[in-house]
């Protein structure tokens, strides 16, 4: 894998790369960064893609730019730019719950850039009263007690529950450093965000890209009923429900979701 560092403005992205033929943008959710993708981008899928694993703003190897407030717009436009600057033809975008706002973001003010959209354990609605007081307690809390309070609150969340085994104690571990290793700043900025990206119901209506939503049976934060909706709502797409799994798909169970999205990129015209 290489990595590549893309710098406009007062921004500078790092970018992860691997495999071959036409690029595929990966967009990590939150409070992680490239490395949730690091199972897919060891596997089959390197045959039929350029993998490119974007570490957003603030995040992984990419410095937080001063930013009070990470709007989905915001960084949608900072993926923009990463397309421009690798590519001139449309890509294939991967959004996994955050990422998956920022790939809706993406479509809405960039349509053009999108060859397929791949919409992963994420959601269209916008956050409620009792979801935006959550986040305004988790800023709290990650100022008030430090990162480590706001992780252990949101592990059980993020991944089904499973037996215990070392594969099991090392994801929690792997997801655990990501988040511990954001700046607190950017926690801060990326829920702001969060809390105040907008209601995208009714954008679905209009993508017109061939499109893939998965989803963990056991997701509590994107449902596969919500999922399914999202399906529903979008022409032609196509719905892979992971069973066993959690929000973190592509982490839970690598091989099935590369093998949801390997033949729905192989189906592609």
């Amino acid at each position: 894998m290489e990595t590549r560092f893309i710098s406009f403005e007062r921004t500078r992205l790092a970018v992860h790369v691997a495999g071959r033929g036409p690029l595929a943008v990966l967009v990590h959710g939150y409070p992680l960064d490239h490395r949730m993708w690091l199972d897919a981008m060891q596997g089959s899928l390197t045959e039929q893609r350029t993998l490119v694993a974007i570490d957003l703003r603030g995040h992984g190897q990419s410095p937080w730019c001063g930013d009070t407030t990470h709007g989905m717009d915001l960084f949608a436009d900072d993926v923009a730019t990463v397309v421009h600057t690798l590519t001139d033809e449309p890509v294939d975008v991967v959004g996994l719950s955050m990422g998956g706002y920022v790939a809706q973001a993406l479509w809405a003010a960039h349509r053009k850039l999108v060859r397929s959209l791949a919409l992963v354990d994420t959601r269209a609605a916008g956050d409620d009263d009792a979801g935006k007081a959550g986040r305004d307690a988790a800023m709290q809390t990650v100022v008030t007690r430090g990162r480590a309070a706001l992780v252990a609150g949101m592990l059980d969340k993020l991944l089904a529950k499973r037996p215990d085994n070392a594969r099991d104690l090392m994801l929690r571990a792997r997801v655990q450093t990501m988040a511990e290793s954001l700046p607190v700043e950017t926690i801060v900025a990326d829920l702001r965000g969060l809390r105040d990206r907008p209601d995208r119901t009714s954008l679905l209506a209009t993508i017109t890209v061939p499109t893939l939503v998965v989803v963990g049976s056991e997701d509590p934060i994107s449902t596969p009923a919500e999922s399914e909706q999202i399906a529903r709502s979008i022409l032609g797409a196509r719905l892979a429900v992971v069973p066993g799994c959690g929000h973190l798909v592509p982490m839970e169970d690598p091989h099935a979701f590369a093998q949801q999205l390997g033949a729905f990129w192989k189906g592609l015209v």
